[in-house]
């Protein structure tokens, strides 16, 4: 079995809980835990993960470029696939994400595949919404979902967002 390391990162909507074998990134999740210190002599790729949550947050990254390992069945891999096509500050709904799939009746799985992924900010499942501009399901929180939303808009210089009213 492969060792699993583990990070965190504070960010300013809380901690950030990230855990890697030696060659990639497994999850990049929120957390309520305490954040621990984090070890000496990381992986590389968690090493990167942590500078590069560092460059998004400040405002100075908009893609990830790091080794993921996931593990999904090939429809979620396929949804998964979708969320890395959605450009910084933008946002699709699920059906959106379900016709790019080729599948109009796929609605809920792309919802279901949504709030599976476990890569959260890599795959920027916060930039899918309900098919009526709302906000609805993000495995950190609305109030998060909301956050990095208007964050993304604001570095990209679209501050208003109205979906939010």
């Amino acid at each position: 079995m492969e060792k699993i390391f583990r990070a965190y990162y504070l960010s300013p909507i809380g901690t950030v809980e990230i855990t890697a074998t030696e060659e990639a990134i497994v999850s990049v999740l929120f957390t309520e835990e305490t954040a621990q210190p984090n070890a000496p002599n990381l992986p590389i790729c968690l090493t990167d993960c942590l500078q590069q949550l560092n460059q998004y947050f400040a405002g100075e990254r908009k893609t990830f470029e790091l080794p993921v390992a996931s593990a999904g069945t090939n429809f979620q891999e396929q949804v998964w696939h979708q969320l890395e096509k959605i450009n910084f500050g933008q946002t699709l709904s699920y059906y959106d994400l379900s016709v790019q799939l080729g599948n109009l009746g796929a609605i809920r799985a792309v919802g279901s595949a949504n709030g599976k992924n476990k890569l959260l900010l890599i795959r920027p499942c916060h930039r899918v919404i309900g098919a009526n501009g709302q906000l609805v399901g993000y495995a950190g929180g609305l109030w998060r979902k909301k956050w990095l939303l208007a964050h993304e808009r604001k570095i990209n210089g679209t501050h208003q967002l109205t979906l939010f009213g």
